[in-house]
């Protein structure tokens, strides 16, 4: 199954003629938009896409295209034409639609059944893969007839129980010794998927630590309904204390006031991102659209950058100094840009890059309504295989029993997971400097006077109005200013030391029970496998 880009391309099971042309037209054409009307008798360039910014020559009339929204489109039972949509909501809708979106209807994420792998018996990590290749026989062969089961792994799954046991001894270790006794243990997950995690890990809390399982509160966001099922199947009689809140993480709107651990494993990668590209002569930065014809015909075109959450991100990302993904050169000389732009066949507008605004609005909904986290994420910090540009997702689906990557984003809705990598260091940088602003909605401080909630960690001797300057002390680079704006006077360190960037075997090896996984050989597949997996801690 291949979706080929362009006026011609098909939308849905494509012959077998049309698949031997293996995504030739693979360039998506990038436009404008200009008021200016096209002129009749010009002669269309066909592979010039990037001709001018000015020439307003559209397959459809821009203006004439509704324009929508993912949230707009969640009751549509197909998928819609004669719209356009910003980047981020086309993929929104093609991933999360309830009523044809991809993981709503088409994926499966993997599950060993009930019985974990013996990894000690195994000879090798070979060994270990053919093991895997038997379980996901266990689901069948595919159809011959439309997409396969759209089947996908995780490491929860994968070295059960003993992946979710190594991030249960990780929060409770920190647990013990920053708030135990005197707060209970909160945890936050979104995506939790079969909820094996959940369940690996308050096994772990009930078994090894029974004193901190009698505080322990487990909150689950999920957006999928077939999962919200499946995790109250196998959660809410084995763990009394998960709560299940069937909702996107992007309409949470109620403050936790307590200290809680926030964990978001293997979910960014899923977030929408916008594509922004910058015209080569003036540096001014356009937003993709996706438009869909009423023939079903996608295309995509660029208007100056007017959605608040793009602006939002690229501010930030010149308050941090990170510098757009163009040539130094460029960036810096007009007279360079002039020349290059003016060579033959140029483009006139930068690569596109794909920004990482949904990521952004977690960011600041932690800020806002978790004002006492700590943030665990892990995901995937490159990829094999992306589509054309910087940042680019992976666009694949199975047919066949054949995993097929895509060399383009506009594809059939519902029908292919859209993945993205996570840059560790820029998000650690985002992340430390949204949680240094004043809160926009919630006053911060440990006393939420909306509630009345003091607790023993609570200081009520003076006011936090003074500041952080009214005692003189030293606070440690590696150190968030603490919450109620007081530093020590002692000079001791405190408030909540900021997030570090670690690969995959760092954590595995300062957190798992390594010799649960060892092989005969010695590999350890829990620690050598996911290369391009970092976590965020």
């Amino acid at each position: 199954m291949l979706i080929l880009p362009g006026p011609s391309q098909c939308l849905g099971i494509v012959s077998s003629r049309c698949a031997a042309r293996r995504l030739a037209l693979s360039a998506p054409r990038y436009r404008f938009f200009s008021s200016k009307k096209p002129i009749p008798d010009e002669p269309r360039d066909k592979w010039n896409y990037n001709k001018s910014p000015f020439d307003g020559s559209l397959e459809v009339d821009h203006e004439s295209l509704k324009l929508v929204t993912a949230n707009s489109l969640e009751r549509a039972t197909k998928p819609p034409t004669g719209v356009k949509m910003l980047v981020r909501d086309f993929i929104e809708d093609s991933l999360y639609n309830p009523n044809y979106g991809y993981f709503p209807k088409q994926a499966t994420i993997f599950n060993a059944k009930q019985t974990a792998f013996d990894f000690n018996a195994m000879r090798d990590s070979a060994e270990f893969q053919e093991e895997v290749g038997s379980k996901y026989s266990d689901y069948g062969p595919d159809s011959h007839e439309g997409p396969g089961r759209q089947l996908w792994h995780t490491p929860t799954e994968l070295f059960k129980p003993w992946y979710g046991r190594s991030i249960a001894r990780c929060l409770v270790s920190e647990y013990l010794l920053k708030y135990f006794p005197y707060e209970d243990l909160v945890i936050y997950e979104i995506g939790a998927g079969n909820g094996t995690l959940a369940r690996d890990i308050l096994d772990f809390i009930q078994e090894e630590h029974p004193e901190v399982y009698e505080r322990t509160r487990y909150n689950i966001i999920e957006i999928s309904a077939s999962l919200v099922k499946l995790q109250r199947k196998r959660l809410k009689h084995a763990h009394p204390c998960v709560t299940i809140n069937h909702q996107s993480i992007f309409h949470w709107n109620t403050k936790e006031v307590a200290p809680c651990y926030f964990l978001a494993m293997e979910v960014v990668d899923n977030f929408a991102h916008d594509v922004v590209r910058y015209d080569l002569q003036t540096m001014q930065p356009y937003q993709g659209l996706v438009t869909i014809s009423k023939a079903g015909d996608f295309d995509t075109i660029y208007t100056p950058v007017d959605d608040p959450l793009i602006q939002s991100y690229l501010e930030l990302r010149k308050v941090l100094k990170i510098p757009p993904p163009i040539n130094r050169l460029l960036l810096s000389s007009p007279t360079a840009r002039k020349l290059y732009t003016s060579l033959p066949l140029a483009p006139n507008l930068s690569p596109e890059e794909y920004i990482p605004t949904r990521l952004l609005n977690l960011l600041w909904s932690l800020r806002n309504y978790f004002p006492r986290h700590r943030l665990l994420l892990t995901d995937f910090s490159s990829l094999p295989d992306t589509i054309s540009g910087v940042n680019a997702p992976v666009v694949q689906t199975r047919f066949r029993n054949v995993t097929v990557p895509c060399t383009t984003l506009t594809v059939k809705q519902g029908y292919f997971d859209i993945f993205f990598p996570t840059n560790f260091e820029q998000l650690a940088s985002m992340y430390e400097h949204i949680l240094a602003q004043p809160l926009s909605n919630v006053k911060s401080s440990l006393h939420d006077a909306s509630n009345g909630r003091i607790t023993p960690l609570t200081s009520t001797a003076t006011s936090f109005s003074l500041g952080s300057n009214f005692f003189s002390s030293y606070q440690p680079r590696n150190r968030r200013d603490p919450m109620d704006g007081v530093a020590s006077a002692s000079g001791l360190p405190i408030g909540e030391r900021k997030s570090s960037v670690f690969s995959h075997a760092e954590f595995m090896e300062t957190y798992g029970e390594l010799e649960r996984t060892r092989l005969r050989n010695g590999e350890n597949p829990m620690v050598d496998f996911y290369k391009n997996v970092k976590f965020l801690f």
